[in-house]
């Protein structure tokens, strides 16, 4: 879509909002937001770059300017409906300008529905502590998807509250093909108009007002499919019929009409994980989270024939009121086994079939599990937009990882945060690093909210990083924020 449809949809949207609020006496939240951020050394910061929803860039140097106006469900009401838009100026990033959210979305009791590009930001890991989601991360921008479902967990009839479920489905399109086209080299893989389905369905059994353990478990899967893709000068036409919608549904190998590759294997970029995570929540005053999230893609490793050697465990602590620490994160991820070193699919000469070196995010068709050139799952697996010979491919998916996270408050209107990330990487067994490479990343953030000036926040981050993979880096990053509503 251009950008002067996304502009026009952008007015034709910001303009109908008011007077349904002003008609409905309801109220508008508007968020404004000013960033920059000035590094030395080979990259922005890792931790000033990185989970900032697309906006953040590996470019020293670099910031945004962003505001939006939102109209929030009430999910206090039967029905309700919301909407919203976001806006962003931008330098030494991807673009100069994104339309970051554009979007409408309606709730009617526990079923819900949405419509265009919005920041969806999970619950299964702390958004601000942890290294990030293996499958959405919020790393990179939103794509413009349809999504229907139950968005909050619903209680099952007859359970008592005792057993809850939630669920979606998703189709939508990626929105890079020019970006693609212009970042990369002539000779490596990119793609156009490439579409995008997931879904996902969760199931969390107890109730902390009554019993302080909870526990919950789901599964979720995406998946690139249709579309173009280019390499050394060759066009493969992935195709956008309505057998394509329904394979990405439900995955299974192409047939005639599908490339080699993928008449051989799952038809288009399959991935997904496994949530499982364990909570005691004894009271309002803290409470404690062990989380585990297996990771898979294709067939393999979905089951148990392969081990589950590979996932992110953690463990999420809400702690007692003080001036220190108020909560804390500790996480290991390790992604080094995607099933072994050999790989064969089954033929004539050698029947068994070995589903070996999964090389996670990447894709022998596609551009990879990338929007923009940020990495949508965790971005400890280093995103491609990093890579300074522009070729769109995640050159080390194979690391151990260790992250830590905490925040507190020493006073009402003083708040900190600080993120510590260790990693060995190991590239991937197509194309090993040479030598194993240790990569280490610091983040210390203090935000200011004057009691004075409601609405008002400013924050200011200091990072650095270290190690052979991205390098020496050191910066600084100020942002200053406004949130309030307008009332009618």
């Amino acid at each position: 879509m251009s950008r002067n449809i996304y502009a026009s949809l952008t007015m034709a949207l910001a303009i109908s909002l008011l007077p349904a609020a002003a008609n409905a006496q309801d109220s508008l939240r508007y968020d404004i937001e000013v960033r920059a951020s000035l590094s030395g050394g080979e990259n922005t910061p890792f931790w000033l770059a990185n989970n900032l929803q697309g906006l953040g860039s590996p470019r020293t140097n670099s910031g945004f300017v962003k505001a939006g106006l939102f109209r929030d469900i009430d999910n206090d009401r039967r029905f309700s409906w919301g909407a919203g838009v976001s806006l962003a100026g931008a330098w030494r990033n991807t673009s100069p300008f994104y339309v970051h959210e554009l979007y409408g979305e309606v709730k009617y009791r526990s079923l819900d529905a949405l419509l265009g590009s919005k920041v969806i930001k999970g619950d299964f890991n702390n958004p601000r502590l942890s290294s990030g989601n293996l499958l959405y991360s919020g790393n990179s921008l939103p794509i413009p998807q349809l999504r229907l479902g139950i968005f909050d967990y619903a209680p099952f009839w007859g359970t008592d509250g005792w057993l809850s479920a939630k669920g979606y489905i998703a189709y939508g399109m990626f929105t890079d093909s020019r970006w693609q086209k212009s970042w990369s080299t002539p000779d490596s893989r990119r793609t156009e108009d490439v579409l995008y389905h997931s879904k996902g369905l969760w199931l969390r059994g107890g109730d902390a007002g009554r019993f302080p353990l909870v526990g919950e478990i789901g599964i979720e899967m995406a998946t690139q499919f249709g579309g173009h893709s280019y390499k050394d000068g060759e066009r493969i036409d992935m195709g956008h019929g309505f057998k394509k919608w329904w394979h990405a549904f439900f995955p299974h190998s192409g047939k005639e009409d599908t490339h080699l590759g993928d008449a051989v294997s799952t038809e288009g970029n399959m991935l997904g994980t496994y949530d499982f995570s364990l909570s005691w929540l004894p009271d309002a005053d803290w409470s404690v989270k062990a989380y585990y999230q297996h990771y898979f893609e294709d067939q393999s490793q979905m089951t148990f024939e392969y081990g589950w050697k590979d996932g992110l465990w953690g463990i999420e602590a809400q702690l007692p009121a003080n001036r220190v620490v108020s909560a804390v994160v500790v996480e290991y991820l390790y992604s080094k086994d995607q099933t072994g070193a050999v790989f064969n699919n089954s033929s004539p000469e050698i029947p068994e079939q070995i589903s070996g070196r999964d090389e996670y995010y990447n894709h022998f068709l596609y551009s990879g599990w990338q929007h923009w050139g940020m990495g949508i799952g965790n971005p400890l697996i280093i995103s491609p937009l990093y890579n300074r010979d522009h070729d769109l491919w995640f050159r080390s998916t194979r690391i151990e990882a260790w992250h830590l996270g905490l925040e507190g408050s020493p006073r009402p209107d003083l708040g900190y945060r600080m993120l510590l990330s260790y990693s060995r990487n190991w590239g991937t067994y197509t194309k090993p690093l040479p030598e194993m490479m240790h990569n280490f990343n610091a983040l210390l953030e203090v935000s200011w909210r004057p009691e004075r000036l409601r609405g008002w926040e400013a924050t200011l981050g200091v990072a650095g990083d270290t190690g052979r993979l991205l390098g020496k880096s050191f910066g600084v990053a100020l942002t200053i924020s406004k949130t309030g509503w307008l009332n009618f």
